[in-house]
């Protein structure tokens, strides 16, 4: 089956309240992210599009495949589940090498194609990661960015998932921005629950939740994405000192002004 688009209809907020958001769908290539508070709802509402919600969960959202209730060999046969979440505490239980994980993947989802697939997807992974993820590193050992980044680009191009939830990746310390960049290049929906303004801006749009409810849909116009590209100068700044910490350097006033000049402040 051919996904073309997946619909939120709107239920209920914790208050009992129907949500002001009724219906939204998001169609191939969009890229979607969710914000607001902490406790207002956000994760909850990535679990519904999970979980394929049928007015079955506290929200009472229903989820459509394709303006459809979605076939129930969705939940039953994860071959055929669209939909990948990556969330904020994926551990992998293996203890086998990256490249055993990722052949073993590749055989089941791309039959004859592995070796490319595998190549591929281990590229993918180091362009999010400071510390490279070898094909014989034990898949235990990796750090929770390292892992993060494994299963996004595992669920990207071996699962090839055409929709993939992503669960605050700016905590993952992978690359957030050069995420994005990267998720561009391929035609699926991606909906990313955030606390991030540039993930948020970055997005074509964003649901504002609170109160365990969609309140809005705000689409990203032009003068947001020119207020993007001027945080994105304060913010390549900061990734530059983080890299600067974690490389062992040390930061000098003199270095932050002339950094600071650069940008303009």
């Amino acid at each position: 089956m051919e996904i073309e688009r997946i619909t939120i209809i709107g239920g209920y907020g914790k208050n009992g309240e129907k949500e002001l958001v009724d219906e939204i769908s998001f169609e191939m290539g969009d890229e979607v992210s969710i914000v607001g508070p902490t406790g207002s709802g956000k994760t909850a509402l990535i679990n519904d599009i999970e979980l394929f919600a049928n007015e079955n969960t506290p929200s009472r959202r229903k989820i459509l495949i394709n303006d459809a209730i979605p076939s129930e060999e969705f939940a039953s046969d994860p071959s055929k589940n669209p939909i990948a979440l990556i969330t904020q505490h994926t551990n992998f239980l293996s203890d086998m090498p990256v490249d055993k994980f990722l052949t073993t993947h590749a055989r089941i989802r791309q039959g004859g194609k592995s070796r490319t697939i595998i190549e591929e997807t281990l590229e993918f992974a180091n362009e999010l990661t400071g510390e490279a993820i070898l094909l014989d590193s034990v898949m235990t050992e990796l750090s929770g960015g390292q892992t993060r980044a494994l299963l996004i680009a595992d669920a990207v191009i071996i699962g090839n998932s055409p929709i993939i939830l992503l669960d605050e990746i700016e905590n993952a310390g992978i690359h957030r921005t050069r995420a994005m960049e990267l998720l561009k290049r391929y035609k699926k929906i991606f909906i990313f629950v955030t606390h991030d303004p540039r993930i948020s801006l970055l997005s074509d749009c964003r649901i504002a939740m609170r109160n365990g409810a969609m309140q809005k849909v705000i689409i990203t116009d032009d003068e947001e994405s020119r207020v993007c590209k001027e945080i994105k100068k304060v913010d390549d700044l900061m990734l530059d000192f983080r890299n600067r910490i974690r490389i062992g350097e040390r930061l000098s006033e003199k270095g932050l002004g002339e950094k600071l000049r650069a940008i303009g402040l």
